[in-house]
């Protein structure tokens, strides 16, 4: 593999590029100033506007969310696992019909591996611009976003019409529905009964890893943070791991899966046969089956890293294996 052909299997943070209408609340107040950007895969993005960076898809998708303080993004639920970890900022993350099952705030490092089947939303609580990185199962991100109903019914006053073929229709810009497309139904008093409610009690304990809890526990070998044997233990579809500075021997590797590597601190080193590069925080680089290579961290200092692996395991609910 060439330099020039492994640089077009890495996004770069400063390359990135955001949409600002990708949502059914992007003109909603306290909505409105939000950014999502499709890294791999399109994501669950019901606007046309979404520049997707990496189309091939490894069984999951990877995406982010970048929002300003104050700045949050509604209450709606996935079908597949929706997993975040926070780049920047400090985050309150949210959950339950109207938002009030539970909460708690996530620092820079935090993981989340979110229930599926709940009402989620998050909010910027920092002081400054803050990014999320998201992990969303399947080769479809689930099909789309569940909304809450209430976030439907607002948007609309705001000129936005999400469609039953899961799109999005601004009548500001003389938008409207096509024919034959019915808007997207809200859910029923029965549907909601579906969704679960679950307190802080029950999911902070199973599906919240720490930053700092994982930089301990990666001292001599990646920490396992989602999977099977991960510090939460689940099966959505793909393994996550975590490094730091003395995870990983400094000779190559060969992984027979899909293995996307996602920086958090530091400034990592990718070598292999055909040349080698410098992964930043905020980078994602999609590293394919059979390549031998070497991952170490290129500078002193702190240096961490989240690691997203492929398995066999069908994409689905969350917490098959609490």
């Amino acid at each position: 593999m060439t330099p020039l052909q492994m640089e077009a299997r890495i996004v770069r943070y400063g390359e990135l590029r955001p949409c600002k209408t990708a949502f059914i609340d992007a003109h909603t107040p306290g909505s409105n100033q939000k950014e999502n950007f499709t890294i791999i895969g399109g994501g669950v993005s019901e606007s046309p506007d979404q520049h997707v960076h990496i189309r091939e898809t490894p069984g999951f998708n990877i995406g982010a969310a970048g929002q300003p303080p104050g700045c949050r993004n509604s209450l709606h639920s996935h079908r597949t696992a929706e997993v975040f970890f926070v780049l920047k900022g400090r985050w309150r993350f949210f959950w339950g019909r109207y938002g009030t099952a539970g909460e708690f705030i996530a620092e820079e490092g935090d993981i989340f591996n979110i229930p599926t089947g709940i009402f989620r939303a998050f909010e910027n609580v920092g002081t400054d611009y803050g990014m999320i990185m998201a992990i969303l199962g399947g080769d479809d991100a689930g099909g789309g976003v569940i909304w809450a109903p209430q976030v439907i019914t607002d948007a609309k006053d705001y000129g936005l019409v999400l469609g039953k073929n899961g799109k999005l229709y601004d009548t500001k810009k003389g938008q409207s529905l096509p024919e034959g497309v019915p808007p997207m139904p809200l859910l029923t008093e029965e549907e909601l009964k579906a969704f679960p409610e679950p307190t802080t009690a029950d999911v902070i304990p199973n599906c919240v890893a720490r930053y700092w809890d994982l930089m301990a526990l990666s001292d001599r070998q990646p920490a396992k943070v989602i999977g099977e044997n991960g510090k939460l233990r689940d099966r959505p579809g793909f393994e996550v791991e975590f490094l730091s500075r003395n995870s990983l021997p400094d000779t190559p590797y060969t992984l027979n899966r899909h293995e996307v590597l996602m920086p958090m601190r530091g400034h990592w080193r990718l070598a292999w046969s055909g040349g080698s590069t410098v992964l930043n925080p905020g980078d994602t680089a999609a590293i394919p089956p059979g390549l031998e290579h070497s991952l170490a961290p290129s500078m002193t200092g702190e240096a961490s890293l989240y690691r997203v692996i492929n398995t066999d395991d069908p994409a689905g609910l969350t917490g098959r294996l609490l």
